[in-house]
Parts: C-alpha cells; sequence; structure tokens
C-alpha cells in the first residue's frame, strides 16, 4: 500500500545546464515520478519554450501555460498526470518572454511569487530549465532549494561547466544566498568507455563528493517511454532507465 508522505516545506529542484540533449527533460520526468511512486505531491514545470517535457506526457501545445502566467503574473496552469504527479506546462510562446517583459521590473523573481500560491499543495518542484543561462533559467535559480546538474561524459560538456557555475555565484549573491549545486550525475553514461571515465574523474576533482554516485545509462526504454508519454516506471519498471532513475531518486533523497 502506497503511504501518502508530507514534507513541511515544498522542495524546488531545478535540473540545469545551458547544453542541449544531456538528459534534462528526461531527468525530470523520471525524477518526478520516482517521488511521486514514492508518496510525495509532486509538480514539475515545463520552463523551456520547446515544451518537450509537456510532449513527453502527452500535452500538446495547451491552452495556457506557463507563459501566460509569467507574461500576466497570475496563477500557474496545472494539470494532473497522474496519482501525486502534477505538471505545469511549456508552450513555444515562452521563447519570446524576454522581450514581452523588457519593459517590467523584478522579473528575475516571477516564478518565486507564482510558485507562492501553489507551494502548500507540494512535496517537491522539479523545474525543467531550458538549455541557456537566461531570464527563465535565472527564474529557476532564484527558487530553488537544490541544483542537480545532468550532463555526458564528454569533453565539451565538461568544460562549459564553468558558465553554469558563475551564473549560480550571480545568482546567489543578489537573490538566493543558499543556493549551491546539490549534484552533478551523468546521462546516457557507458562505463566500459575510457573517456567517459575519464571525464567522470575530472568532474569530481571540480565537484567533490557531490558528484553522485548514481549515472544513467544508455536505454532505449527511455526514449520510447517519452514517445508514449509516459514515465519510465509506467512504461517498463523493469528496464535498466527505471532502475537507474529509481537509484537517483532515492540518492536524492537522502542528499
Amino acid at each position: 500500500m502506497l503511504i501518502t508522505l508530507k514534507l513541511k516545506f515544498m522542495v524546488v529542484i531545478s535540473l540545469v545546464n545551458h547544453k542541449g540533449g544531456v538528459g534534462k527533460t528526461t531527468s525530470t520526468i523520471n525524477i518526478g515520478a520516482g517521488l511521486a511512486k514514492k508518496g510525495f505531491k509532486v509538480l514539475v514545470i515545463d520552463a523551456d519554450p520547446q515544451a518537450n517535457l509537456s510532449a513527453s506526457l502527452g500535452i500538446m501545445e495547451a491552452q495556457r501555460s506557463i507563459y501566460e502566467a509569467f507574461r500576466e503574473r497570475e496563477r500557474l496552469p496545472i494539470i494532473q498526470v497522474k496519482k501525486n504527479l502534477d505538471v505545469v506546462p511549456s508552450s513555444m510562446r515562452f521563447a519570446k518572454i524576454e522581450r514581452d517583459l523588457t519593459s517590467e521590473i523584478a522579473t528575475e523573481t516571477i516564478l518565486r511569487e507564482l510558485l507562492e500560491g501553489v507551494k502548500q499543495n507540494y512535496d517537491y518542484c522539479i523545474i525543467d530549465c531550458p538549455p541557456s543561462l537566461g531570464l527563465i533559467t535565472i527564474n529557476a535559480l532564484v527558487v530553488s532549494s537544490k541544483i542537480y546538474i545532468p550532463m555526458q561524459a564528454e569533453y565539451l560538456a565538461f568544460m562549459g561547466m564553468n558558465s553554469i557555475v558563475d551564473i549560480i555565484t550571480l545568482v546567489k549573491k543578489y537573490y538566493n544566498p543558499k543556493l549551491e549545486v546539490s549534484g552533478v550525475f551523468f546521462t546516457m553514461f557507458n562505463e566500459k568507455k575510457l573517456l567517459a571515465r575519464e571525464v567522470r574523474k575530472s568532474v569530481e576533482q571540480s565537484f567533490g563528493d557531490r558528484v553522485m554516485d548514481s549515472t544513467i545509462r544508455v536505454n532505449v526504454a527511455l526514449s520510447e517511454c517519452q514517445s508514449n508519454g509516459v514515465d519510465i516506471f509506467e512504461y517498463d519498471p523493469n528496464s535498466n532507465g527505471a532502475w537507474d532513475y529509481g537509484k537517483l531518486v532515492d540518492e536524492i533523497l537522502k542528499n
């Protein structure tokens, strides 16, 4: 029997990497689903104008999205995906939000304001950030309790980590003094490759024990589940993908 849990405060987790194709969306969906499976109330936010997270959960071009909420500074549109798991969908319209808010003030804290109205309803909020370090990502960092960086074991991905650290440092200085990188984890990881092992060693030298033990292996089921509009635990609970994300969720809960 599933036990319903309730935390005292909502924990906001942002998945951040300005490089595309590193598994942010896949990780947001499956971390959120994994937490929901354990009985936590979870809200996942698609903050990427590409709206891949929304599409991966079967939501195509929602009539009202995070774009309208940002522009109007009104309630977040929330859609129930399954028991304990809700989503705020995105839209390609969100790509023009910086231009729309040019004459506005305090635009870096809009998401924090929007979450005030719903935070009592959830234990966790997981934000899928866009592959950029602009206004949308800054909004996510301002409201975040924890940051996790998914990355591939490639040198170019590692070389770009300084940009992420720099923007986190600025947001910490001016908006969110408690902000820290809680963990870095590898996606599409193949431990048999020498390059993968070398990149992991380099990342460990920079981030120390914040490099997580859990890694997400290459697994076709992770792509298949998104094309079917469901998470990995629902699509194939016996797959390597479900096993890996289950371990990652357990590690996040201990973090």
